[in-house]
């Protein structure tokens, strides 16, 4: 697009979508003042060097912070673990039993959804998902036993 080559150059990449958006608004607002014997480009030119000069002014008002190089990321270690060990678990269940689950349970889908998903009725889908979850229950408990 012409537009994105015109302010690639004159402003930094991160003001560059927003003074694009605001040419476009101002080209349809002043739609009306565009003369048909005219060249198109020579007006569109002039709404965006106006729009870059007013994006060239926000930049200069705007606080900048500097970050430091210290940025804390958390662990996931332990999400990535229990998503590791809740996978081995649902390997465990019947497949139909495992599917509805993952489609119920942990993507959100309706039990509606997950009929049309699967081919089961949605009656089946109850079922299953309440068979698999008692065995995963079932399973958890006789583990905790052990220990």
């Amino acid at each position: 697009m012409w537009l994105r080559r015109y302010y690639t150059g004159r402003l930094p990449p991160v003001a560059i979508d927003d003074a694009i958006q605001e040419a476009l608004i101002a080209v349809h607002k002043k739609r009306h003042t565009y003369d048909p014997s005219r060249p198109f480009g020579a007006w569109l030119a002039a709404i965006a060097r106006y729009k870059w000069i007013d994006a060239a002014r926000s930049l200069g008002a705007k606080p900048t912070e500097v970050l430091s190089d210290d940025i804390a990321v958390p662990d996931h270690e332990e999400a990535i673990v229990s998503a590791r060990s809740l996978d081995q678990l649902l390997t465990t269940l019947k497949p139909a039993q495992s599917q509805v689950i993952r489609l119920v349970k942990l993507q959100g889908l309706s039990i509606e959804e997950a009929s049309k998903a699967t081919g089961q009725s949605a009656a089946l889908v109850k079922v299953n998902i309440h068979r698999g979850l008692k065995r995963l229950t079932s399973l958890l408990r006789s583990v905790s036993d052990a220990d």
